[in-house]
């Protein structure tokens, strides 16, 4: 048997809340989970994922054994039409530190920032 798929991959947030209004209200993902995982007040386990993707993405509370990634993060995402996603999103106050440009290798290629201030990678999906 095979690796079939990526089910899940995990951004360290410093606020959960603000992380989850950000990719659910901002970025449009569906959010599939949110539940308490321990002590009340505590981090939650909280799952998101662009609509219809099946790929989920668990924003994580960092701490001290998890800190929050400095930097592009490895996780990256695609869009069908890169031009007009940046259009969309900057125009929801989202910070590009990279516009959409065409990158050496061959792609359409842009950076953003999330609430937290996670550098993420944009593509135009094939």
């Amino acid at each position: 048997m095979a690796i079939s798929r990526i089910g899940r991959t995990t951004i360290y947030v410093d606020d959960q809340d603000r992380a989850k209004a950000f990719y659910v209200d901002t970025l449009g993902f569906e959010l599939m989970d949110d539940q308490p995982m321990g002590e009340p007040g505590g981090p939650r386990w909280l799952e998101v994922r662009p609509p219809g993707a099946e790929t989920r993405v668990v924003l994580y509370q960092a701490d001290e054994e998890f800190p929050r990634h400095e930097g592009l993060n490895p996780t990256l995402f695609d869009a069908d039409d890169i031009q007009k996603t940046y259009e969309d999103l900057s125009g929801k106050g989202v910070e590009f530190p990279t516009k959409p440009e065409m990158a050496p290798w061959g792609r359409w290629w842009a950076i953003f920032k999330d609430s937290e201030g996670n550098e993420f990678g944009l593509s135009q999906a094939d």
